[in-house]
């Protein structure tokens, strides 16, 4: 191996346990707690810790009554609900192997996953996901079941491949019934170094591969991440992003049965803001796209605002902006802006928290993909501690994060406890933890390549201060290399332009280039807003992103960000995509980061043009 500059952090000894094990715990010593909540017609409905084992229980006896053995793989599709994880943690309970399934991917992809994965079941939610095996199930001979949860619409339907949710624990309660120790004997059976799901990575670059966590990996990290950021039985968080992504599988499965406090699922993937309101959660998480709406919509309420409203607003923010640079660079508060930031509290941020939901928020974290240091800024400016955590999948999910009264802008905290990260010569990050997963699901290659010598291989590059704090450059396969012969890191271009209001995202063009070039997509919501200010008249997403005034904004908005830059790292061209970007055609993944090798295919001409 080339020489390498390290920044290690000592790997603590712990006794590693399985799923069960540290789900039987909870269970027993919080049965009567409120475990799960969901609302339904208009009321939130809650469930306890017992009640939450009984069902995860008769799931995995029915299972393994229908067949499931030790190791075999079970799918899961649909939004986040109580079913989702009350079936995860069944399928695991019993020596299972979970496998979650995104609800928007295509037919396609389902059966890429499950054929894959050789699932041997599939709980589907209804009757929009059942569609989709039926399109693919007599390619997949290996599954005995699925089982539906949410029947509406599937009244007359019969297929005796198809069994209900209420069957199904019925049935498990049958298995329990005539073998009263199966349940615990299947738990017995399983091992810390037993995979315990297996998730299926974004395919960013390809086609997914599945990632193999063991119950050593998920335990140990939902301990882990403890470390940096205090979670206690009293807080309660809002389950919204994919249950099948790490993020909120650590949030809503892991980290909750070891730390008891309450999951609350939103109604539909679009009442998430409404949610969010009701539920005032104490731990808020989400990807970058999501923090970004949230900035995005809180600026454009504000310029529609009264000029006095508009005034008191930013002078707030200035004070707030003072503040919070002062603290994310380690300077102390001088009394006069305690006082000053005391006042914008009272007047501006205390009330615009409320509005939000994110009044109990005691930390926010963003994560699975970069954020701007602008978004970044205004949130810990109103007094909201949004902090960015750095990992992969490939190492459960968190690597870094930043200490919840130590965030420091432009960096993604420090390792957590237990982890050891290296630095490369060539600048690529490698990381060794209790965390590093078994491995990719029939794919030794891709394995041997991703982990070498026990460290995990990330392919980010990244840089390491004295103190412990990492910096993500970019990815190691995304740098640009001029044709002048110089390295430039797009991610850090794309996240200044994404800073602007009217900017969702953007993606750098240069490789073997005499310059740099740029694909932007508009914000759609300000963009428009600016549309109907200035009477720009359009009929379509089309119409807008080909008018004069609209590209001049934008021309704005570039120049701004160039000012900030290097004159090598300018963008000297742009082009406004002219149409949405969708997860369904491929262009996003399910975590909503840009597919860049699918992009420069599809809108090659429009790159082309730019030279």
């Amino acid at each position: 191996m080339e020489k390498e500059e390290s920044m290690a952090v000592k790997p603590v000894e712990i006794q590693f346990e399985t799923v069960p094990q540290v789900f039987n715990r909870t269970v027993a010593q919080h049965g009567s707690k409120i475990a799960l909540r969901r609302k339904n017609i208009g009321l939130w409905q809650e469930i306890t810790w017992q009640a939450y084992h009984d069902k995860a229980k008769k799931i995995g006896c029915a299972l393994v009554s229908m067949g499931l053995e030790q190791g075999d793989c079970v799918g899961i599709i649909g939004d986040n609900s109580m079913e989702w994880v009350m079936a995860d943690l069944g399928i695991q309970c019993v020596g299972g192997v979970s496998v979650g399934i995104y609800a928007t991917n295509a037919w396609q992809q389902v059966a890429y996953v499950v054929n894959h994965s050789d699932a041997r079941f599939l709980f589907v939610e209804n009757e929009e996901q059942l569609d989709k095996w039926l399109m693919f199930r007599e390619t997949s001979p290996l599954l005995k079941k699925v089982i539906v949860w949410d029947t509406k619409g599937l009244n007359t339907f019969t297929d005796p491949m198809v069994m209900t949710f209420d069957q199904l624990l019925e049935k498990g309660h049958q298995a329990d019934e005539a073998h009263a120790t199966l349940f615990v004997d299947r738990q017995a059976r399983v091992t810390p170094d037993d995979p315990a799901v297996i998730i299926y990575t974004s395919g960013t670059t390809g086609p997914p591969k599945g990632a193999m966590l063991t119950h050593k990996n998920v335990t140990w990290m939902a301990g882990a991440v403890d470390q940096t950021i205090r979670i206690d039985m009293a807080d309660n968080v809002l389950s919204f992003l994919p249950l099948c992504h790490i993020f909120e599988r650590l949030f809503t499965v892991f980290i909750h049965i070891k730390f008891v406090y309450t999951v609350n699922f939103v109604e539909k993937p679009d009442t998430v803001m409404q949610n969010m309101m009701e539920v005032s959660p104490t731990i808020g998480y989400a990807v970058p796209r999501i923090w970004e709406k949230y900035y995005s919509n809180i600026m454009i309420k504000m310029a529609d605002a009264t000029w006095f409203k508009r005034v008191v607003f930013n002078m707030a923010l200035g004070i707030g902006e003072k503040r919070a640079d002062r603290i994310m660079n380690s300077t102390s508060v001088n009394l006069f802006l305690k006082g000053a930031y005391a006042v914008a509290w009272l007047v501006v941020f205390r009330k615009l928290k409320e509005r939000l939901g994110f009044e109990n928020i005691r930390v926010a974290i963003s994560g699975a993909a970069p954020i701007s240091k602008e978004v970044l800024r205004f949130f810990q400016s109103i007094g909201m501690n949004l902090i960015e955590g750095y990992g992969q999948t490939e190492g459960t999910g968190v690597t870094t994060l930043s200490p919840e009264k130590m965030t420091r802008f432009g960096t993604v905290g420090r390792a957590l406890d237990g982890v050891m990260i290296k630095i490369a010569k060539d600048g690529e990050i490698l990381v060794r933890s209790p965390g590093v997963f078994k491995g990719y699901y029939k794919a030794d290659d891709a394995t041997a390549e991703t982990i070498k010598d026990g460290w995990l291989y990330t392919g980010d590059v990244g840089e390491m201060d004295a103190e412990g704090f990492l910096k993500i450059t970019d990815r190691k396969k995304d740098i640009i290399v001029t044709a002048g012969g110089k390295n430039i890191t797009p991610q850090y271009i794309e996240n200044k332009l994404k800073a602007s209001v009217y900017i969702n995202d953007a993606v750098v063009i240069g490789d073997r280039r005499k310059f740099l070039s740029c694909l932007v997509m508009i914000d759609d919501d300000n963009v428009m807003k600016f549309a109907q200010d200035n009477k720009v008249q359009f009929s379509t997403y089309k119409d807008l992103t080909a008018n004069e005034q609209v590209i001049a904004l934008i021309d704005r908005e570039v120049k701004n960000v160039n000012e900030t830059l290097a004159r090598v790292e300018q963008i000297r061209k742009f082009t406004l995509l002219p149409k949405r970007l969708y997860e369904e055609d491929g262009e996003v993944t399910p975590t909503m980061k840009i597919k860049r090798k699918f992009v420069n295919k599809a809108f090659k001409d429009l790159i082309e043009a730019m030279y």
